[in-house]
């Protein structure tokens, strides 16, 4: 903790294209060795792809695909006496935000397919329908806190 008080969060700018902060932070997430160029070409890529699939705002199963994919509890670990217990948590709106993001950008690169525009675009359309690699990483986090519900007391 900063001796002069918390840290300020700076202020995400807003995509150009879509004037959405959540894709400037997806489009971050994606880039490799700072090449943001491509990682914007291929997030775009992506979009075109669903809406030549789904027909509709590409921009929509993106959000929808987010938050079918954030988790409400995760589980955290707590030393207690000399043992070590796996205690869920509720998750706030910053870090579920952050962990959908990171879900989405693991499963749609472990896919097999072309390209990484693709893969992207099939992931987001799976994870709207309540399927796929990201949304089953959501329902075994979930499993896991639900597993280990006794050890809720030891809450921080």
């Amino acid at each position: 903790m900063a001796r002069k008080g918390p840290v300020k969060k700076t202020p995400i700018p807003q995509d150009t294209k879509y004037n959405s902060s959540t894709i400037t932070k997806f489009i971050n997430a994606i880039m490799l060795d700072g090449k943001k160029s491509i990682a914007e070409s291929v997030l775009y890529e992506s979009f075109k792809i669903i809406e030549d699939k789904a027909k509709t705002n590409p921009l929509e199963i993106f959000e929808e695909a987010m938050t079918n994919v954030q988790p409400p509890v995760e589980v955290r670990s707590r030393r207690v006496g000399g043992a070590t217990y796996q205690v869920p948590v509720e998750v706030n709106s910053a870090r579920k935000q952050s962990l959908a993001i990171r879900w989405l950008l693991t499963a749609a690169r472990k896919r097999s397919g072309k390209s990484m525009s693709s893969k992207l675009a099939n992931e987001f359309l799976d994870a709207k329908d309540s399927k796929g690699g990201a949304f089953k990483k959501k329902e075994d986090t979930i499993k896991m806190a639900e597993a280990n519900r006794a050890f809720s007391h030891y809450r921080w």
